[in-house]
């Protein structure tokens, strides 16, 4: 066995199995026999460490984490190793280990949702995993998807191509008429009272990239679940999330939300390799669905192709992975990222990027030639902060603050705003920065 597989099982699988996920992270040493959200971080696990792991150009004041985000050195390194082993010896490396990394990371990401390795699925991005999701669902032509007319492209376009191949129907309803003053309670009310008894699915973003604000899933869960009290199990309304933009950002496990299915790519705000994702799936949500493309994980698939019969058994996350050849370093990688996050404290973390999120929203909000599009409150954001500025349009506000080597960008929506996106890779004074630019501004 070569010696870069033993090293990479040691912190993979071995490791997740132990419990000790800080010792596959590699830049924290003194983390290695802690578990996973210990309030107890090491004293060196500051702000500037973390900040350390990253290659980012000091030239810059990179606030774009939610569109691509940098690989922190564990997940250079990973990626690195599984390269030059890979390119040593293609064929072998991959055949031996294949399925025990993916699998690994399968856990790694069970271990972060505190779900089973079984219900999560690999998927190369976000938009492979909604369409995955949506592309499956077994829908009759009297059946609805009701989602918001807030949400992205990409669930817009998912749900219709759903519709197209079921005769299912797709309705969408207005989550507010104005995102100012908005509250849970209002936005839970419009998506219940939009239900019907032909609703099967509410399709839903976790946070909107376009204006930031983060919907009160629970709270949209518990209602359903309600509803669904009176249905049989093929009636029942089933709540799929994008969570990309809450994902690496909340400090929450799937129960907390409540969803069938959750789906995220881990290259935003996971930091983790880029052209990675996962969905998350409850028993009911796995059970609604049926895969699209073939795997090369599931055993089972491949037992049934050798003997000319069906598959024995329900979809699941292996089931719902799709094979085929890939970027497998990256794949295999992801581990590292879970560990990288993990280490760092998903409490912590959620507690700094919402400290640096508010600073930045509060300076905008008390310019008054800037009109905050995002919610202050934490309940209803989490790291995206969109705004505009008075007499300028979103994209030249972003080459503004660019020529003043800050990085923002602009909502790729019918109404754009320009979106500044602060992580743990960021200081106050980064933001102290940007908020004296934006002042300058003003006319």
């Amino acid at each position: 066995m070569p010696l870069a597989r033993r090293e990479l099982l040691a912190r993979t699988g071995a490791a997740l199995a132990a419990g000790t996920i800080g010792a596959s992270a590699g830049w924290n040493q003194a983390a290695a026999q802690t578990t996973p959200q210990v309030a107890d971080v090491p004293s060196r696990n500051t702000w500037d460490n973390v900040r350390a792991q990253f290659a980012l150009s000091d030239e810059y004041i990179h606030l774009s984490a939610m569109l691509i985000a940098s690989h922190p050195k564990p997940v250079r390194d990973a990626i690195e190793e599984h390269r030059r082993a890979m390119d040593a010896n293609p064929l072998s490396y991959l055949f031996q280990n294949n399925r025990p990394l993916q699998e690994a990371a399968r856990a790694a990401a069970g271990q972060y949702l505190a779900v089973n390795a079984s219900d999560i699925a690999l998927t190369d991005s976000t938009t492979m995993g909604v369409s995955l999701v949506y592309n499956g669902l077994r829908l009759t032509p009297d059946q609805e998807i009701l989602t918001t007319e807030q949400d992205y492209y990409v669930t817009h376009e998912a749900v219709r191509l759903a519709a197209k191949r079921t005769g299912a129907s797709v309705r969408k309803v207005s989550l507010y008429d104005s995102i100012d003053g908005i509250t849970a309670e209002q936005i839970v009310e419009r998506i219940i009272q939009a239900v019907t008894p032909a609703t099967r699915v509410v399709a839903l973003t976790w946070v909107h990239s376009s204006t930031g604000l983060k919907l009160p899933l629970r709270l949209i869960a518990d209602r359903l679940e309600q509803i669904n009290a009176g249905r049989n199990e093929s009636a029942r309304v089933l709540l799929c999330v994008d969570g990309v933009h809450g994902f690496g950002v909340e400090d929450v496990v799937l129960s907390d939300l409540g969803c069938d299915f959750f789906i995220a790519g881990c290259h935003k705000w996971l930091f983790g390799p880029r052209g990675t994702g996962i969905i998350a799936g409850t028993r009911r949500g796995w059970d609604a669905v049926l895969p699209t493309i073939p795997s090369f994980i599931d055993g089972e698939m491949w037992q049934a192709w050798f003997s000319g019969t069906e598959p024995a058994g329900p979809t699941t996350g292996s089931r719902m992975t799709p094979g085929g050849y890939k970027a497998f370093e990256h794949l295999w990688a992801l581990p590292q990222a879970f560990a990288f996050h993990q280490e760092s404290g998903k409490t912590r973390v959620a507690e700094r990027t919402h400290e640096l999120a508010g600073h930045l929203k509060d300076g905008l909000a008390a310019m008054s030639h800037v009109a905050l599009q995002t919610p202050r409150s934490n309940e209803l954001s989490a790291g995206i902060v969109s705004f505009d500025v008075a007499g300028f349009s979103p994209a030249a506000v972003v080459r503004h603050l660019r020529e003043r080597r800050i990085v923002a960008s602009v909502a790729p929506y019918a109404v754009p705003h320009v979106r500044l996106t602060p992580c743990v890779q960021n200081t106050r004074a980064e933001i102290a920065t940007v908020l004296r630019e934006l002042q300058a501004l003003a006319s």
